[in-house]
């Protein structure tokens, strides 16, 4: 047996953690996240400006030009400033700025970048929401820094795209977008539904994001309204607008395509006029229910919408009304999402409904508006600040009196469901409660389960979990016993012998003396 040896040291004993080595440094998953994150924003971007190309070239084409070899490089460029205004990035021009840029590009790298998001939960295997705010980081940067170069490609003699705003719009929207991708990946591959995420979120922050989201629908769907009584009345001035320019077919597509890419801020501009300021197209210019004076103004369609100089159309000022109702709208969906236990708390909410309103609408203001050059037309759109403020007034008044009057009618109907039962001579204090869940089961919260009596359980362990149980008051303001009862009022009970008279000689039965 010369040719087997014995082995110098004993052998380990084989663990468990054999079977589960510690990671490498290139199997690291944070790496993998903001690699991974970095391929998505360039696929994100690099669509987007192939899209954008498209478009160009077709203008191109259509517009006189000399031969390709010495426009192919303004194609480029100019594709790239396309881009960067689908993000709301200004740039200057000699002897002004221009900022005034189309909504509607947010939605080509906006769904770009939902899409990406969502090929990175997948890619990195993301099965938690918690997980999203990293990998919505991952995309976010990388694509910021994308943003940031192409603004230095961008840039002509003429046009000079603004860098620092091409950095904080692209994190922004990437960050927002790409995150909201990453969130929807997760939902779906855990079966999540959206009503049992929002579960999670504390109840109050919960209403006023019901109640604020709410009331913009409103304001916006007013402004939706408005600007299309405006295209109906002013379509012959868009029509004659359109043949001043005389596009051709290629020219009136893009025109078209255009003109869509504006809605947005239009419906932001009828936001502003619903609500009061209105907006400005021009330096000393006004389009408001006050008054309208407005003069010379570009040759866009569009703008044939406008009113003529005067007093505002009789029929626009039926709109005034809309923030008020925005405000009657959000204060009853914030007191319904979480009822206030005190009734003066009720109006505060609903006032704090109007503030989260009117800070959106500012922020809605500041993108929809902008200069669009130099002198004349350095103030186009609503102010900031004005419409913020307006509408925080308005709707928050609204909201406040609407939430007090909507808690003070659900807790009425709480009070009327106890009260009824004991009327009718029930005793039995489970049975008015669950006879005041059953009453309030239409003003119950969305996400109880329906069902019959558990249903009713549910329903009243929530209301038990703040309502007092005061039920010997209850029965004596209901015309009941007459006597105080000590156990329901204090917690106090008094027995019926003495404990030295207890035992199992004690006069009575066993029921009296349990």
């Amino acid at each position: 047996m010369s040719g087997v040896s014995a082995p110098t040291r004993p052998s380990r004993p084989r663990s468990r953690d054999d079977d589960h080595p510690p990671p490498r440094p290139q199997d690291d998953p944070t790496r993998s996240l903001y690699t991974a994150g970095g391929m998505a924003a360039a696929s994100a971007a690099g669509i987007g400006v192939a899209v954008l190309m498209t478009f160009t070239v077709l203008g191109w084409v259509a517009a006189p030009h000399d031969t390709i070899g010495e426009d192919i490089a303004d194609v480029f460029r100019t594709t790239v400033q396309a881009w960067l205004v689908g993000h709301l990035v200004g740039f200057a021009i000699p002897g002004g700025h221009v900022s005034l840029l189309p909504l509607g590009l947010l939605v080509l790298p906006g769904l770009l970048l939902f899409r990406s998001g969502r090929w990175l939960a997948r890619n990195c295997g993301l099965t938690r929401p918690r997980q999203s705010f990293r990998a919505a980081l991952a995309l976010a940067g990388p694509y910021a820094a994308i943003c940031g170069t192409l603004a230095l490609v961008g840039q002509t003699d003429v046009v000079r795209p603004s860098m620092v705003q091409a950095l904080v719009a692209g994190f922004v929207l990437a960050f927002i977008a790409g995150g909201l991708g990453v969130l929807r990946q997760v939902l779906k591959d855990g079966a999540i539904s959206i009503r049992r995420l929002l579960r999670q979120m504390p109840a109050r922050p919960r209403s006023l994001l019901v109640g604020t989201l709410s009331a913009s629908g409103v304001l916006l769907l007013t402004g939706t309204a408005l600007f299309g009584v405006a295209l109906v009345a002013g379509f012959g001035d868009v029509v004659a607008i359109t043949e001043e320019l005389a596009p051709g077919v290629v020219g009136g597509a893009l025109l078209i395509v255009g003109q869509l890419l504006y809605l947005p801020n239009a419906i932001i501009f009828g936001t502003s006029y619903a609500v009061g300021p209105g907006f400005a197209i021009g330096a000393d210019t006004m389009v408001a229910p006050t008054g309208v004076a407005v003069g010379a103004v570009p040759l866009f369609p569009i703008l044939g919408t406008l009113p003529d100089n005067g007093a505002a159309p009789a029929a626009s000022l039926v709109f005034l009304a809309a923030p008020f109702l925005a405000g009657a709208v959000g204060g009853v969906l914030t007191q319904r999402s979480a009822p206030a236990a005190a009734s003066e708390a009720a109006p505060l909410w609903g006032l704090g409904c109007g503030v989260t309103t009117g800070l959106l609408f500012a922020a809605f203001a500041a993108l929809a508006g902008g200069p669009l050059g130099a002198e004349r037309l350095a103030e186009v759109g609503p102010s900031p600040w004005q419409v913020g403020l307006v509408t925080m007034l308005e709707v928050g008044v609204a909201a406040a009196i609407a939430a007090w009057l909507a808690n003070w009618r659900y807790y009425r109907r709480a009070r009327l469901a106890v009260v009824a039962p004991t009327e009718t001579g029930a005793d039995d204090t489970e049975a008015t409660e669950l006879a005041a869940a059953s009453a309030e089961d239409s003003l119950a919260d969305p996400e109880t389960v329906p069902g019959g009596a558990d249903r009713t359980t549910r329903t009243a362990a929530r209301r038990q979990s703040w309502r007092p149980r005061l039920s010997g008051l209850r029965r004596r303001r209901s015309g009941g016993e007459a006597e105080e009862d000590a156990a329901d009022l204090f917690g106090i009970s008094y027995e019926a012998a003495p404990a030295a008279d207890v035992g199992p000689d004690a006069p009575g039965t066993p029921d009296d003396r349990d």
